[in-house]
């Protein structure tokens, strides 16, 4: 290498060219070159760095100037629609009420109905029933007081009998029950006193004899027995004493 500047230096000389402009011409490296280049290029990077920042910077401030604006606007559209969402809490509150007392009412309506229902099926049945019994009870005259003596009235009577019983089965299928009062205390609402009968076997207000049967239907009354009741001996006795009084007087 030091032999090859030698001979450019020599030949520099020999035409005449100046030795200092080829020295600087040597020094000019590519690495000088390099590091000059990317320089400039780091200059201007910070350069268009530092305009970015200010045109943000100024971007910020304007924004910031534009929501200070707009902040009075944005309170009242916020009032607004809180205003609303009340005014539909409201709203929604109501009709929830609403849907509650429609709902009880419907509630009530459907156990009312169907409990008038129910009576209604009872009271039909009852009155179907109340028209049959005046048969019932004619089977059991006739069967109290005829007293078959022959093969042919006795086969007349089974006849009629199988009735009497097929009959009172249908009856408690549905639910038809009868009374057995005789023994008992008179009770008003059960039975009906058609007869008083002065006894000093029984207590009184005792019911000596059932006249009519009377029926259940379920655990309600169908018809009232007619009976007959006990009373004491002292209303017989009393009563002649009272009707003679007048007279003697």
């Amino acid at each position: 290498m030091m032999d090859e500047n030698k001979q450019v230096n020599n030949t520099s000389q020999q035409l005449g060219e100046p030795t200092e402009v080829k020295q600087d011409m040597m020094s000019d490296s590519p690495a000088q070159i390099n590091s000059n280049e990317s320089g400039s290029e780091v200059t201007e990077q910070v350069a268009a760095t530092s305009n970015v920042s200010g045109d943000t910077a100024a971007l910020n401030q304007e924004d910031g100037f534009a929501a200070t604006e707009k902040t009075p606007a944005d309170t009242a559209a916020l009032t607004e629609l809180t205003q609303q969402i009340e005014s539909l809490k409201a709203q929604v509150e109501e009709r929830s009420s609403q849907y509650m007392r429609i709902a009880a009412d419907f509630e009530n309506y459907r156990k009312r109905t169907s409990k008038e229902k129910e009576e209604l099926d009872v009271q039909v049945k009852r009155n179907t029933i109340l028209e049959l019994l005046p048969v019932v009870d004619n089977f059991e005259r006739a069967r109290a007081h005829l007293k078959p003596q022959t093969d042919g009235e006795m086969t007349i009577h089974k006849s009629y009998q199988g009735v009497y019983k097929q009959l009172v089965d249908c009856l408690k299928r549905l639910g038809v029950s009868p009374m057995r009062p005789e023994g008992e205390q008179f009770d008003p609402n059960l039975h009906e006193a058609v007869m008083r009968e002065p006894t000093d076997e029984h207590p009184e207000g005792t019911v000596l004899e059932e006249l009519v049967r009377g029926y259940y239907i379920g655990d309600r009354v169908l018809r009232h027995a007619m009976v007959k009741v006990a009373a004491p001996k002292e209303d017989t006795l009393s009563a002649p004493e009272d009707q003679s009084s007048p007279a003697n007087s």
